[in-house]
């Protein structure tokens, strides 16, 4: 009976420890880990709250949203253990909740701290780890505020033009919207004029492929999602864009589509032997591709004037053809394509020097599908120049370039009928006439007048 007892106590005691060992393991847990993932500093009428929550088995109690302010504390959610995670990790929870104005009306603008907390079940629920998660943040509910500095904006189809504006705070993003294309801002003082970081400027464009009625409005946004716009008063005229026949021969093929394809493995062709649909192909869907790499450029440019005064032309250059030249592309009688040539075809002679049509940056000099060999520049503020066709290239990427700088030799790389250079000007990666760029009354009237306007000193 004494040994039983005395077993049984052994046991009991066993258990306590075992238990308290259990309980005092289960205190030391870390609960489970809380990433906000937004908003980063603001809130506004309709933000929401970015929230990742991971925790072993992807088992929690609970996780609850408060959102503190002037001593106030307004609840905004509690979830409690999810019917679903995210199939590639079950261990991670992800909410996206409002906390914004209209889901809190009692928020004001001013400071405030968004709290997470979220607690998962130990030793079968009767004890919890917790974790705690804070951010401060701004309640931002004002607008952002929009003036119009500069005037006279005066457009044409397939052009490009140029705004001094305000937008406050200086914070905010901002931006031209021409129809559904946006053209970004960029502080003014990148373009010599001076002040605060509420000056900003802009090139814009109206393209050949939009009427003269295409809405022109600037925008701004906070980073708590408010936005202002205000209309861009300006006046647009037409141009006439030429059209062509341009006739598509065995020996043209045969000299341009088998290099490209070469060049480009990334390309799909139904057939390679067949010429004509390779042809096709590379006119169109390679012509696309090209125009998103070409596009992506703009993104790389420098937030300030690397130029001052007109674009110089190709010396002594013939135009072969012209910009937004309406193409239809005929095979023995057949038409087979329609394009639109957005640039200018300038021819000389045989591989003579091309050089940089303005100061700038070399952001692209490498083969470019239907370009060939093919250069881009930068000259800041969106602005940027291609160059075609090269036979060879004398500049790399990074290299910086004076107005005048030789970047190769014309050629007939990529589909190019013949040796000459194709020309093109760029405002956010959108093809614009350079016409306007190489006339120093335009970059007079157009660009510099309205720096010297708002104050400012050309670089």
């Amino acid at each position: 009976m004494r040994t039983f007892r005395r077993l049984l106590f052994a046991c009991v005691t066993l258990a306590v420890v075992a238990a308290g060992g259990a309980w005092f393991w289960a205190g030391r847990q870390a609960g489970p880990v809380i990433e906000i993932r937004g908003p980063d500093a603001l809130v506004g009428q309709s933000t929401s709250l970015d929230l990742m929550v991971e925790t072993p088995g992807g088992r929690f109690s609970r996780i609850e949203i408060t959102v503190e302010q002037d001593g106030q504390q307004f609840p905004s959610a509690t979830f409690g253990q999810p019917t679903t995670t995210d199939p590639s990790n079950a261990e991670q929870f992800y909410v996206m909740h409002p906390i914004g104005k209209q889901a809190i009306p009692g928020l004001q603008e001013g400071p405030a701290r968004i709290v997470v907390e979220a607690t998962r079940p130990l030793l079968f629920g009767l004890r919890e780890a917790v974790s705690t998660a804070t951010r401060d943040v701004q309640v931002r509910l004002t607008p952002p505020r929009l003036a119009v500095l500069s005037s006279k904006h005066y457009i044409n189809q397939g052009g490009a033009e140029f705004v001094v504006y305000r937008a406050s705070p200086a914070d905010v993003e901002s931006w031209v919207r021409v129809g559904n294309v946006s053209y970004p801002g960029f502080p003014a003082a990148g373009a010599g004029i001076p002040g605060d970081d509420t000056t900003r400027v802009a090139f814009f464009a109206l393209l050949e492929s939009q009427d003269l009625q295409t809405p022109m409005t600037i925008v701004a946004r906070d980073g708590a999602g408010n936005e202002a716009t205000t209309t861009l008063d300006h006046e647009a005229f037409p141009k006439a864009f030429a059209s062509s026949r341009i006739e598509i021969t065995d020996g043209f093929l045969s000299r341009v589509v088998p290099p490209i394809l070469a060049a480009t493995p990334d390309l799909t062709v139904a057939d390679p032997n067949d010429l004509v649909a390779s042809y096709v192909t590379v006119n169109s869907d390679l012509r696309k591709t090209n125009g998103a790499t070409i596009a992506e450029q703009s993104a790389k440019t420098e937030p300030r004037m690397l130029w001052s005064g007109a674009f110089q032309q190709l010396g002594n250059s013939q135009v072969e053809s012209r910009f937004a030249d309406r193409r239809t592309y005929v095979y023995k009688g057949r038409e087979i394509d329609r394009q639109v040539h957005l640039g200018f075809d300038l021819a000389v002679t045989a591989q003579v020097p091309v050089e940089a049509a303005q100061s700038g940056t070399v952001l692209l000099a490498e083969y470019l599908g239907i370009y060939g060999n093919c250069v881009i520049v930068d000259h800041g503020l969106g602005v940027q120049s291609l160059y075609g066709h090269f036979s060879s290239l004398d500049v790399q990427a990074g290299d910086r370039v004076e107005q005048g700088h030789v970047l190769g030799r014309s050629g007939m790389t990529g589909l190019a009928g013949g040796d000459h250079l194709h020309f093109t000007m760029l405002v956010a990666g959108q093809a614009v006439n350079p016409v306007e760029w190489w006339d120093p009354k335009w970059m007079q009237d157009r660009v510099l007048r309205k720096i010297a306007e708002a104050g400012g000193t050309p670089p």
